[in-house]
């Protein structure tokens, strides 16, 4: 795992189970990425009370669901995750720029063994983690270990969960410099986890792009 500057490697939450502000109290469940950007901006509008009360709800229901669709298939993004267990809250997601904006949900939940985490997709993915269990919150260095270390079998890309999707659509021909953008991954408990992810996702680009550039040329840089 390669470090970068300037970030908290070292960091660790006090709790999964306490809210840093009022907004991550509000967003911790939501499970469409779209509604949880349209919270947010509305709350730091200050206009929060002008959106419809089913579109602050942690799962909507199916009538919501049927309209938020209807305005564009990326408002699908995340509305059609599993329900969360007892005692279950999203520590961290994956955001693919995909035609319905694909939403990867790492959760974690009280457990006799501390704390056990499960990822799971909209598609009924079978995913497999470095760390099921762990007595504290996991460090950032531990959390970005899911991520890379992370499989979804169905994925038969390197990269593990944090590269395999802009590895599988790059094996597809896609320009790399197309998908710099196309997985994000992004925690309210951890504040810099997008931030090492953007610098991931940059030399991701700058190494497959010099690679093809040396296939190119016969092996020649």
């Amino acid at each position: 795992m390669k470090k970068y500057a300037r970030i908290r490697y070292g960091f660790r939450p006090q709790s999964y189970w306490e809210d840093a502000d009022p907004l991550s109290a509000i967003l911790r469940n939501v499970t469409g990425e779209n509604r949880r950007r349209m919270i947010t901006d509305y709350w730091h509008a200050g206009r929060l009370e002008e959106l419809d009360s089913n579109l602050l709800r942690d799962e909507p229901d199916d009538e919501s669901r049927m309209r938020l669709g209807r305005i564009h298939p990326s408002f699908m993004g995340g509305e059609y995750l599993p329900h969360y267990l007892v005692g279950e809250v999203e520590i961290a997601r994956l955001c693919l720029q995909s035609t319905t904006s694909d939403v990867v949900s790492l959760r974690a939940r009280p457990s006799p063994e501390g704390i056990s985490y499960r990822v799971l997709d909209e598609y009924k993915g079978r995913f497999t983690l470095p760390i099921s269990t762990s007595l504290l919150p996991l460090t950032l260095t531990e959390l970005v270990r899911q991520f890379d270390d992370g499989r979804l079998h169905e994925l038969d890309w390197d990269g593990g969960l944090a590269l395999g999707y802009n590895n599988m659509n790059a094996d597809g021909g896609s320009d790399y410099e197309s998908l710099r953008h196309f997985t994000a991954i992004s925690s309210s408990f951890y504040r810099q986890l997008s931030t090492h992810y953007e610098h991931v996702f940059e030399d991701w680009v700058k190494e497959s792009s010099a690679e093809c550039a040396e296939d190119a040329n016969g092996g020649e840089p």
